[in-house]
């Protein structure tokens, strides 16, 4: 059965592709394989359509009833019609620049592209399959027409029923079609490799300093000095947290055991000070002195001085 068909197809335009100098809206979409009509175009209907579509007249609007067109409402034509597989055809569209409306197109195409879209105006040979009308083949196309609600797809790169072949996306239509989504995926996954990556140097320098305090623990068990988990009172003057750093922070385990072997020097030089007192429990001069030269691992420049600070 032979029927004329006005279908909608509306747009998704993007600034990068509007070529304003030239009057130019490249990759435009005019028609889906599924229409919101209830009919359905056979794939081998849209690719013998192709130059039918070539050099077709885009008016503003369709016509009222059988009139003929106004001079006015031409706006332009379609050109480099091509069949994308599973998406339909596609096309450049050539505006007239100095159009009344040109300048609305253009910001509606960059700024709000789900207000405006095409319908084409063609002659086809139909069947019915169900309650789905069937499009075997485009005769004739009259017009491809400038309408405000579109109908076979979402936008001038989408289907509206969902009937995109997603599986067959490639990057090269991405950066083709959609370059802001493609760099803004790029944006988002640099962010979270930076998230990572920080947080992986993070579990890293945690890992080290474990280690390190670990080794540092094991110098102080092998010095016999006291365990700064367990310490109190005065123990904790000589293992205090300054001196555990200290440890941990030391270049490597000769720096680290030396610190540990000049501490545990210290201890017993007080240890033995205090024996030789016969057991009387010395009375600091300066206590603070004593107590900063434990904390530091530094011991007084002679005995007289270390006997003299803590008598």
């Amino acid at each position: 059965m032979h029927e004329k068909l006005e279908e909608y197809c509306d747009w998704q335009a993007r600034g990068a592709r509007v070529d304003r100098e030239v009057g130019v809206i490249r990759g435009v979409k005019i028609l889906g394989f599924t229409s919101r009509n209830g009919r359905e175009y056979l794939p081998e209907a849209l690719a013998a359509a192709v130059p039918l579509y070539e050099g077709a007249k885009v008016h503003v609007n369709h016509p009222a009833g059988r009139a003929a067109r106004d001079y006015r409402d031409r706006i332009g034509s379609i050109r480099g019609v091509a069949l994308r597989p599973g998406e339909g055809l596609f096309a450049d569209f050539h505006f007239n620049p100095k159009h009344v409306l040109a300048e609305q197109l253009v910001w509606d195409a960059e700024h709000a592209p789900d207000r405006v879209g095409f319908s084409h105006n063609v002659e086809g040979r139909t069947s019915r399959r169900g309650e789905t009308v069937v499009v075997e083949a485009i005769t004739r196309v009259e017009s491809v027409d400038l309408v405000a609600d579109p109908a076979t797809t979402r936008g001038l790169f989408e289907d509206a029923a969902g009937g995109r072949a997603w599986d067959a996306l490639t990057v090269d239509e991405l950066e083709r079609h959609r370059p802001d989504l493609l760099a803004e995926v790029a944006r988002q996954r640099s962010e979270e490799v930076e998230k990572l990556r920080a947080e992986v140097e993070a579990l890293r320098a945690a890992e080290a300093r474990q280690a390190r305090e670990a080794d540092a623990r094991r110098v102080l068990a092998e010095y016999r000095l006291p365990d700064p988990e367990t310490a109190t009172g005065a123990d904790r003057t000589i293992v205090s947290r300054p001196f555990l750093d200290l440890l941990i922070a030391a270049e490597n385990e000769q720096s680290r055991r030396q610190l540990a072997h000049d501490r545990a020097a210290l201890v017993e030089a007080l240890r033995a000070v205090g024996r030789s007192r016969q057991g009387a429990a010395p009375t600091a001069r300066d206590q603070g002195q004593v107590d900063r030269g434990l904390a530091t691992g530094r011991t007084p420049d002679d005995v007289k001085t270390f006997v003299k600070s803590i008598t």
